[in-house]
Parts: C-alpha cells; structure tokens; sequence
C-alpha cells in the first residue's frame, strides 16, 4: 500500500498536488474528470483521493493511510464509496439508475459520499444522459470521479461539468530505455510502451506469449491484405478469429492495427518520430509509397470505426471481414 502511494506521488505529482491543495483550501468541486492514458495511474489517484476525503484524522492534507476509513478504502470496502465498471460491453443506464438511487437514499456513513466511474467513456447515452441530469443536481456531499482514457468521447455536457485532471505519461523514450535495459527487444520495447504508459505492465505485456503472437497476427493481417483480399479474408477466419478469443483482445489488436498505420504515415511523411514497430521498417516503407494521405487516413478512420462497432452487437468476424475489404481498398499506387 505504501509503495502504491509513494509510486503515484512521484509520477504524478502535479495531480496529487492540485487535489491536495483543493482539499486543503476547501475548494472541493462536485465532479471530477480524470484524463489520462492507460498505465498512467488514474487508479491510484482516485483511491488516494477518496481516501483524503474519508479519512479520519488527515495531515496536511495527507491521508493518514492507516485509520478505519483509509483501510476501507484501501479494500474497496468502505460502504460510502460506489464503483461503477463497464457491464460486458458498455455502462448501461441501470447502473446509472441504480447508482442514483444508492446516493440519494439515506443509511450511509456519515461524511461524503464517492462514486468513481471507470472507463468512463464506455457510457452508452443513455447511461450517460442519466448521469448528466444528476450531476446538475447533486443532492448532499456527493464526489464523483470518473475516469477515462479518451476525453474526447465523453459527451460535451459532462466534461463541461466535471474539473478535468490530466495525467500526463512519462516520456517514452525514457521507458524503453528502461525496458531495453532489462533484456527486452528494441522493438518489442516500443510496441508494449504504446500499449501502457506504465512501466511494470509493459514489462508483463513484453514478457506475454499471448500478446507476442498477437502483435504477430496484426503485422500477418497487414501483409495479407497487401498482397490479395481473398488471402486477407481467410486470413481473418483461421488466424485472426482465433487469436483474438476476447473482445478485449480484438480491442487491442485493433489498436495495434490502427499504430501500425501511424507508422507509416510517419514514414510516408519523413517524420522521426519513435516507431510503434520499429523491426518492420522495410515493409512499411513499401506500403507508405504504395498508398496515398487520404487513403490512408480513410484506413485510420475505418479501424477506429471498428473498435466503436467492436463494443456492439455486431459479429467480430463480420466486422473484421467489413474491414479488411475497406482496408484494401487503399493499396493503390500514388
């Protein structure tokens, strides 16, 4: 627990700063946003936060970490504080509804009241309307926090109500290097620190057979539909599919499909920015002068379509199938 602390206070020590100082200045808003890549420590903060809201005798601002509430927090345990994840695909508004009704009813604990909203950008719209009424309206001492790794897909109206906290990720040359010192690949190093800004989970990813045949697959696929669609198509259904068992291991795949276009956008455009696949230069230097900006830019565009399609209804292998015909249709010459 302490080693949590000290981690989120040295890498994100202007967010932990500010909110001390909000609590210490008696400047608590009602709603807070927080904005930050994955790996970047949201997490933490939240939990150190509500901890200096709940704790029993706080220092300066610091919570004590080892009085009753503290230690509630710490287990998730403590029954003023609510957690809301994603429910399979999205964050529906029963939860919402229900997250409503445990604020507003009486039975608490007495002091404030907390809920905290992970991925936050998952909300369908109806969650997130529900929300948006009762954050202009919140009834009593009531912090929500809501976290998120993509500001830009939370509604207009919510973000304009919440204090947004941006984490900032450490620089990524400084991870590699890191990584790279401990016995992992250049290349595999730059691929995993675009995956998590934290640098224990890139070294765990880095070390992942299963992310490794992943990151295998993606580059497999993007060959394929260089050379014929037919191939690419049955590529889809006897690789593809069965590499990427879990929606969240399509997710991820996708963003690995999506980086490897930035890749060679990069190279197309001469730009000496850090490659996510840095072992795949020649191959993309081909492609880079085989397709033009705007196809290109169409590929980017249909890959992020098919992560929102991702968390529908709709059949994975369908949408990838919808996908690679998309993607084909860039390989054309300049």
């Amino acid at each position: 627990m302490e080693q949590m602390v000290n981690d989120i206070k040295q890498r994100q020590k202007a967010v932990i700063e500010r909110l001390e100082a909000t609590y210490r200045n008696n400047r608590l808003g009602h709603a807070y946003l927080f904005d930050g890549e994955t790996g970047t420590g949201k997490e933490a903060a939240a939990t150190h936060f509500a901890k200096l809201l709940l704790c029993e005798q706080p220092v300066n601002a610091v919570p004590c970490e080892t009085c009753h509430n503290c230690r509630r927090v710490e287990s998730r345990t403590h029954p003023n504080i609510t957690m809301i994840e994603p429910d399979g695909q999205d964050i529906k508004k029963e939860q919402m509804s229900s997250l409503i009704m445990r604020m507003t009813k009486k039975g608490y604990e007495p002091g404030r009241k907390i809920y905290i909203i992970s991925r936050a950008e998952r909300m369908n719209i109806a969650a997130a309307n529900t929300l948006l009424k009762f954050l202009e309206e919140p009834e009593g001492e009531v912090t929500a926090i809501l976290l998120t790794s993509s500001y830009q897909s939370i509604l207009p109206t919510i973000q304009s109500r919440c204090q947004r906290i941006t984490f900032l990720p450490p620089r990524r040359e400084e991870m590699i290097a890191t990584l790279v010192d401990g016995g992992i690949t250049a290349s595999m190093a730059a691929t995993v620190t675009m995956m998590t800004a934290d640098v224990e989970q890139a070294r765990l990813l880095a070390g992942n057979d299963q992310f490794a045949h992943m990151r295998k697959t993606v580059l497999k696929l993007i060959e394929a539909s260089d050379r014929n669609v037919n191939e690419a198509l049955l590529f889809i259904q006897s690789e593809w599919i069965p590499a990427m068992k879990e929606k969240e291991d399509m997710e991820r795949g996708l963003d690995l499909l999506l980086y490897a276009y930035r890749d060679i956008v990069s190279m197309k455009a001469g730009l000496q920015s850090e490659m996510t696949f840095p072992d795949q230069q020649q191959i993309f230097r081909g492609l880079s002068m085989k397709m033009t900006y705007s196809r290109l830019s169409a590929n980017m565009e249909a890959v992020l379509q098919a992560k929102k399609k991702l968390y529908g209804n709709m059949n994975r292998t369908l949408l990838m199938e919808q996908l690679v015909l998309k993607l084909q249709e860039g390989l054309m010459l300049v």
